[in-house]
């Protein structure tokens, strides 16, 4: 890997390689894109980029679901010294409401993207009173649909390492977005710390199904892949939420070393694996599984681990990490090779400033925690209390971080900045941890995120939203992510004051779950009554002492009667159906797996993530290619009416 100092170098100084980058768009469609061409491409859009406008240090916004589309115009703004701020596409509310705030946050961003998204964007802003925001974007916007020559090339821009690479924007749909600013400095400083410590090289290929809206997928996977001149592949992540078993026949064919996901990748992978036995797969090419971007599960691991052995797949292949956007992904990393080490705590005994008290692993208190290693070269990590104080090993605290690596802020938010930073300028990951042996251990989190699908959310964007269900009003209700015991994946589950009976609660409980699934396409496990919300004495909510109630299952009563109740509410289910109503079920039986759906039943109530959606939507796709489109899952919820919807397309034909 050349020493470059800035993105362009990379590009520059890998377009006469012969390589190439791989798109995986479906079981028998590959398509290989040169250095050379890559480099060519995104001359060729930078020029109509510069020509609606953009200019250097103008804001980009890319909204795209393409990964090939996505990865041309990123290059192209980066040759352009144009800062990309890629944004998920999504298919929710909260998605289109942080697009706008976004902008707004930006002032006058142009935007890339293809005209039925913007089409769509412009119907939602008109019915969200955004359409000014919307009208500024439009102004400026190149659609995809309308790049129909690329021979001519932009102009090239000098940049600096202390120039904006590209801004990663946080959550927030009821809240305004955090902007994380990446240098090229940080960039480069994460990639050549990440070489080191896990050695990438040429003969490396690597596979990834990680959106390139995310840190892991567009750094991790993209840009330290490809300035380590990686034979990269990308597979895009609605292909692996539809056919998961997909990834992993990718990666035995094309003999991939470099893989990652998610805690929920995993799991996703194993339920659709089901009880079958894995055959036809060799992954003893694999050296490293990265797992990150949320708390790892080591049950999880160890099952998924013992599962795939049959495909030749390495146990010392794991390779659990610890590391955020404002790091520009990575801050620490396990010794290459070694077995994965965990350590049991007392999971009472885990506060700021406790000593750790190790317990044996039947004790009925007992939490694994798994060794994350040690901080990568250029970027270093302290644990620190309260008074931000570095504490001894062995001490819960804070998590710090500073280096090359390390943002110098978020975009135009002093407050933010002011409260992410110590006084002596070491960024407060908000994250819990402790240093054991020399290497970290994550214990949870001191600021109020909640990891679902690989993807953070705030308590309160989530509260607002549940706040709309009638009665409901600020400080009454609570969102929470919580991991009960021998569980693998962290659940959302919502706390409501209501100080009522069970039978009242229910329409309140089923209405505040369905707002969520709605709104922020997350499945919500549970909504349940408090009688008092803890608070502290200044009225700062304890989310901790709610989510350690429900682990120690205080709620379980409370839940069997809620759960009784809806089943005697609900009573028989419908009689007759017609074809498509039965056919309708049987994909939503299958894809909701242990929850009963009647056709009436509206999906958001029962539980229909997004990520459930899709994969309703791929098999109706099958069923009745071309007929439905994804959202319009959210205008027909429940089966009745999305039947009698296709019913009157299927006459139309």
């Amino acid at each position: 890997m050349s020493k470059a100092t800035t993105l362009t170098e990379v590009i520059q100084n890998n377009r006469t390689l012969p390589r190439v980058l791989t798109y995986l768009e479906g079981e028998d469609h590959a398509r290989d894109v040169s250095f050379g061409e890559l480099y060519e491409r995104a001359l060729g859009i930078l020029f109509h980029l510069q020509r609606i406008g953009a200019r250097r240090g103008d804001k980009l916004i890319l909204l795209l679901a393409d990964n090939e589309q996505f990865i041309d115009v990123f290059w192209a703004a980066i040759l352009g010294g144009i800062v990309p701020v890629p944004v998920a596409l999504g298919i929710s509310d909260e998605h289109r409401h942080k697009l706008l705030r976004i902008a707004r946050r930006l002032g006058r961003p142009f935007i890339y993207t293809e005209r039925r998204a913007l089409e769509r964007l412009g119907a939602f802003a008109a019915q969200a009173g955004e359409s000014q925001v919307f009208e500024g974007l439009r102004q400026r916007a190149f659609l995809v649909d309308d790049l129909d020559d690329i021979s001519r090339a932009g102009d090239v821009q000098r940049v600096s390492a202390d120039d904006t690479a590209f801004i990663q924007f946080s959550s927030g749909s009821t809240s305004e977005p955090k902007g994380v600013v990446l240098t090229h400095g940080n960039i480069l400083a994460n990639c050549y710390g990440s070489t080191e410590a896990a050695g990438f090289n040429e003969h490396d290929v690597s596979l990834s199904w990680m959106p390139l809206t995310h840190d892991m997928g567009l750094i991790g996977f993209h840009l330290i892949m490809f300035a380590n001149r990686v034979h990269t592949h990308l597979m895009p992540t609605e292909l692996f939420i539809r056919r998961p078993l997909l990834w992993l026949a990718f990666a035995s064919r094309v003999r991939a070393t470099i893989l990652c996901s998610p805690n929920f990748g995993y799991k996703h992978y194993l339920k659709v694996l089901g009880e079958r036995a894995v055959e036809g797969l060799d992954l003893s090419a694999v050296r490293l599984m990265f797992n990150g971007a949320e708390p790892i599960s080591v049950e999880l691991c160890d099952e998924f681990l013992t599962r795939l052995a049959a495909a030749k797949l390495s146990r010392n292949a794991m390779y659990p990490v610890y590391g955020l956007a404002e790091a520009s992904l990575a801050v620490s990393f396990p010794p290459v090779g070694a077995p994965m080490r965990t350590i049991t705590l007392n999971r009472h005994r885990m506060k700021v400033g406790d000593p750790v008290e190790l317990v044996s692993a039947d004790d009925p208190n007992a939490v694994r925690l798994i060794c994350e290693g040690k901080a990568i070269p250029y970027c270093r990590v302290r644990i620190a209390g309260d008074d931000d104080v570095e504490l001894p090993p062995d001490r819960i605290g804070h998590v710090h971080i500073t280096g090359d690596n390390v943002t110098r802020g978020y975009y135009e938010d002093p407050a933010a900045n002011a409260a992410a930073f110590s006084a002596d300028g070491w960024l407060r990951t908000g994250d819990l941890g402790l240093m054991h042996g020399g290497e970290l251990y994550i214990s949870g989190r001191a600021k109020e995120i909640i990891f679902v699908n690989g993807q953070n959310y705030y308590p309160h964007d989530l509260e607002a939203i549940a706040q709309r269900a009638p009665g409901l009003e600020l400080g009454k209700v609570v969102a929470a992510g919580v991991r009960s015991r021998g569980t693998q994946l962290e659940q959302l589950v919502v706390f409501v004051l209501h100080r009522g009976g069970m039978a009242d609660f229910l329409p309140l409980a089923t209405q505040v779950a369905r707002l969520i699934n709605e709104q922020a396409g997350l499945e919500v496990a549970a909504v349940l009554p408090v009688k008092r919300i803890p608070k502290t004495t200044s009225g700062k909510i304890q989310r901790h002492l709610l989510e350690e109630s429900y682990a120690d299952g205080e709620f379980d009563a409370g839940q069997q009667e809620l759960a009784a109740l809806r089943a005697a509410q609900r009573g028989p289910e419908a009689g007759s159906r017609t074809a498509i109503e039965e056919r309708l079920k049987g994909i939503c039986d299958k894809a909701l797996e242990g929850k009963r759906v009647d056709i009436h039943d509206n999906l958001f109530e029962i539980g229909a993530s997004s990520l459930k959606l899709i994969e309703i939507h791929e098999q109706i796709d099958r069923e009745y290619p071309g007929k439905v489109d994804l959202t319009e899952l959210f205008d027909f919820p429940t089966i009745a009416e999305l039947a009698q919807h296709l019913q009157s397309k299927l006459l139309q034909a």
